[in-house]
């Protein structure tokens, strides 16, 4: 039966690998999600075959729930909702490490026969699991807009708090694993980190959002394999392996996109302020407004059009229109592409899945280097909602809490068009100079209205 579970183990490690491949393109995602899919039904079935496994009635029971709970959500769940998915349910991956270790400590009377490395490993992901768990159920709450989107801190106690919060559970796992058999030490060390995970996502406001997420990813992650290896199950040192090494590489990549260091994200007190640097210059600055007939004409006797999306045009789901417009000028000769931001949006990816819901051709999504080399022969670029990823401010703004920033660079477009609700600032809670730069026209209103505009627009013409 070992070796059988053994076997089992390897397909469903190779197929993990080769689904996390068909993640690389939207051609082969949906294929690519089933692959990894079965691997983990493979590993699952090989995990309950093990010797000495029983409670069958517990373990289908909390199959049945899982999916009663998890395959409703998924489905349902729109488009716009997807970041706030996406940290919940890897919020709950952490939680059940955490729980999970709970459980090994009372189980094997406080590790007292079990090697060092297993009580070393299962409270290291008791700390990193509850960390994960609440941090990601406090992102999850920020972007739900249950609680306030913007950096919410003690100030210049948060450090020296999260500092204290941070010790107490380490010293307790340190206690526990020299020989201290008290439970109220593991109900200490969960609560210490718990408090801790809240403390240190609180303060980080929503333009950090995406990083923070793919950071409680890549930790709860690892507070899999470091359970796995507690447990001997190869299986969840091997998938708890990918998903935080794939997490913390991609953690990496968003952070330079913005051109911040990990730790100053995890510091907080950015993004989502409501005091700028440029505050008021709505009044004082005049901006030029447009219409979406005018639009439609200056797009429809252009050479290149260039699209750039943002959240605004996830919060209005006005991507499906988005693509009926790009539909009508290709008719007409004309070329047009998406220029993406690594962080645009609410999550990793956030504008690649909403533009692939709408069957737009993945060769016309452009990372920020190409789009940027695109955008002095551009004739019109079309910014949907993207704010803080396009502010010249990033280059031109030693005073700016962007400066630095790699931005996509619109403003070098011969034309630039922004659709915008208002003139209300992006997540970082700053004027965008873009608005009022003279090449820059705003069409206010609904994203998806006023492309539904546009597009009628273009059908007249």
């Amino acid at each position: 039966m070992n070796s059988l579970v053994g076997i089992l183990y390897i397909v469903a490690f190779a197929l993990f690998i080769y689904g996390l491949m068909g993640l690389t393109g939207p051609r082969t995602a949906v294929r690519g999600n089933w692959i990894a899919a079965a691997g983990m039904a493979i590993a699952v079935v090989a995990t309950l075959l093990l010797p000495g496994m029983g409670n069958w009635w517990l373990i289908a029971l909390g199959i049945g729930l899982g999916a009663l709970v998890g395959v409703p959500a998924a489905r349902k769940v729109k488009m716009t909702a997807m970041p706030q998915m996406v940290a919940l349910f890897n919020g709950v991956g952490g939680g059940a490490v955490a729980l999970i270790a709970w459980v090994e400590f009372r189980t094997t009377d406080a590790y007292a026969h079990e090697p060092r490395y297993v009580a070393i490993a299962s409270l290291f992901a008791a700390i990193v699991g509850s960390v994960s768990f609440w941090g990601s159920n406090i992102a999850f709450g920020k972007l739900q807009e249950l609680i306030p989107g913007r950096s919410v801190s003690l100030g210049r106690l948060q450090q020296p708090l999260n500092a204290l919060l941070l010790l107490a559970a380490v010293a307790c796992a340190v206690v526990i694993a020299a020989g201290g058999d008290s439970e109220l030490l593991i109900i200490i060390l969960l609560l210490a980190a718990a408090a801790f995970g809240v403390m240190v996502v609180l303060p980080i406001g929503g333009a950090d959002m995406p990083v923070v997420i793919s950071l409680l990813n890549a930790l709860t992650g690892l507070s899999a394999a470091a359970m796995g290896l507690a447990l001997d199950n190869t299986a969840l040192i091997v998938a708890g392996m990918i998903v935080g090494a794939s997490g913390s590489i991609l953690t990496n990549l968003m952070a330079k996109a913005m051109n911040r260091s990990i730790p100053a994200i995890v510091a907080g007190g950015f993004g989502g302020t409501t005091v700028s640097a440029g505050a008021g210059k709505a009044e004082e600055r005049p901006v030029r407004r447009t219409s979406a007939a005018d639009t439609a004409i200056q797009m429809a006797y252009a050479g290149r059009v260039v699209v750039v999306p943002g959240y605004g045009m996830a919060v209005a789901q006005a991507q499906h229109a988005v693509r009926e417009m790009a539909d009508l000028l290709e008719a007409k000769g004309i070329t047009v592409s998406y220029a993406i931001h690594p962080v645009a949006g609410r999550m990793p990816g956030h504008m690649n899945v909403l533009l692939a819901e709408a069957d737009v051709p993945y060769d016309q999504l452009k990372e920020m280097d190409e789009s940027n080399s695109e955008f002095p022969q551009t004739d019109v670029a079309l910014v949907i909602g993207a704010n803080d990823v396009t502010n010249p401010a990033a280059e031109t703004d030693p005073g700016s809490p962007i400066y630095g920033m790699p931005i996509l660079k619109v403003n070098t477009s011969r034309s630039v068009i922004v659709l915008k609700r208002s003139m209300s600032s992006g997540f970082a809670g700053i004027d965008n100079d873009l608005f009022y730069d003279a090449r820059t026209s705003m069409l206010f209103g609904d994203a998806k209205s006023s492309v539904g505009e546009i597009v009628e627009e273009l059908k007249s013409l």
